[in-house]
């Protein structure tokens, strides 16, 4: 059994907050962490036909019935659900941790919590593995975002945690746990196409029943080839013969629902034209390989996607960990009209963090001038590039150079 980073956090949120919610993909390990609770609470699940007739007969009773200790799965399954679990709250509002919920699609969830939970409720959102999570002890990077001040005694302790070897292996087969538990490429090659298959046939049908499932699914497919790419609407409407308002609409879905992260362009102070278009990458390397149609590393090595799709598993991995610490952030990227781009901009209590990921083992003070003169233009004390040395070093006085596997 794999002990998930966010257990923690979870424990802590429910010492604060009355209910506290595990939104995420689908098989990202929500139930396992349910699971995972004491003896003392009683669990639900709203998939079962006899639990969701249970609380869905009387929720208000239900809940006088059950005023403590009550974890309830796919909560997003029984709307009714959150304005009686409202009522419940407040009728002790002095009380922590008596509710756990989850949910695997965002949207329909989220806006039951706004509308019925906002100060009630302490969310925290379950991605599937991360690297990180398949090494005992805490990684010392994320102490960056924690005692900013403190960098460069921080930078100097970083040492290697993983082998190259192990960071290629999760890189190609992604991080949801059921395949890494077996361990056997046929049935993961059969549990990637069935992920997919329920995904579009049951969770996106269920959540948008109007949705036209067919194009959806080809939408899906096309996403491997976008991913780490900055979106233009029309060329991808064009492509799949929808509307841009349509393929807007079907971007915000995949986003809604974990399979697709969308990044915004960092507008904040900028003094040069940059491009506004978003970018974006789905959220799962293993999910992206398999959609590729790619056996084996070696042949991902070798796609053209390699580098897109390395740069969108560290980026992952590093909002991941920055989730699974508590540490609150917002997320970006850079790219000016002439091409300067810098990969990832990560703004919060810490300032400003700008990150730049290559794959190769050296970067020279060359191939650093985008994130050297984002750091000069915003007046930053660093700037970072995560790539695949043997060491760390500064490549100039304000930009470092990380190995990731110094990293997770």
């Amino acid at each position: 059994m794999i002990k998930r980073k966010c257990s923690q956090l979870i424990e802590e949120y429910l010492e604060y907050f009355p209910c506290v919610a595990l939104i995420g993909a689908r098989q990202s390990g929500k139930t396992t962490l349910l699971d995972g609770l004491d003896g003392t609470w009683n669990y639900f699940d709203l998939e079962k036909s006899a639990d969701h007739r249970l609380i869905s007969d009387a929720p208000d009773l239900f809940f006088r019935m059950n005023p403590d200790r009550v974890a309830i799965d796919e909560a997003q399954l029984l709307p009714e659900l959150f304005p009686a679990l409202r009522v419940a709250i407040d009728n002790d509002r002095t009380a922590r941790g008596r509710f756990v919920i989850t949910g695997s699609s965002s949207p329909e969830l989220l806006s039951s919590i706004s509308e019925s939970l906002a100060g009630r409720i302490g969310i925290i959102e379950v991605s599937p593995l991360s690297l990180e999570e398949l090494t005992p002890e805490d990684a010392t990077f994320y102490k960056l975002f924690e005692k900013p001040d403190d960098f460069k005694a921080i930078i100097d302790a970083l040492s290697e945690r993983r082998n190259l070897n192990d960071i290629h292996d999760y890189w190609f087969r992604g991080g949801y746990p059921e395949p890494w538990s077996r361990n056997e490429e046929r049935f993961t090659e059969i549990w990637m196409e069935q992920y997919i298959q329920t995904y579009v046939e049951r969770d996106i049908a269920r959540l948008f029943p109007s949705l036209n499932r067919a194009r959806f699914k080809q939408f899906t497919e096309m996403l491997a080839g976008l991913s780490g790419h900055i979106i233009n609407y029309s060329e991808v409407a064009r492509a799949l013969g929808v509307s841009q308002p349509t393929i807007r609409d079907y971007f915000s879905i995949a986003h809604g629902t974990f399979l697709w992260r969308q990044i915004p362009p960092y507008e904040r102070n900028v003094k040069k034209r940059i491009v506004k278009h978003p970018k974006g990458h789905m959220r799962d390397s293993g999910i992206v390989h398999h959609l590729l149609r790619l056996r084996d590393l070696r042949q991902l090595q070798s796609h053209p996607s390699m580098g897109f799709s390395w740069e969108a598993m560290v980026t992952e991995e590093i909002l991941r960990g920055l989730s699974n610490a508590g540490i609150a952030h917002d997320y970006y990227f850079y790219r000016t009209a002439s091409g300067a781009e810098v990969d990832l901009i990560l703004e919060g209590k810490f300032g400003v963090i700008p990150i730049e990921i290559k794959y190769n083992q050296s970067v020279s003070p060359g191939k650093v001038r985008a994130i050297k003169d984002f750091v000069s233009e915003h007046g930053l004390p660093f700037g970072i590039v995560i790539d695949n040395g043997e060491s760390v070093r500064w490549i100039t006085e304000e930009i470092v150079a990380i190995p990731f596997s110094f990293c997770i």
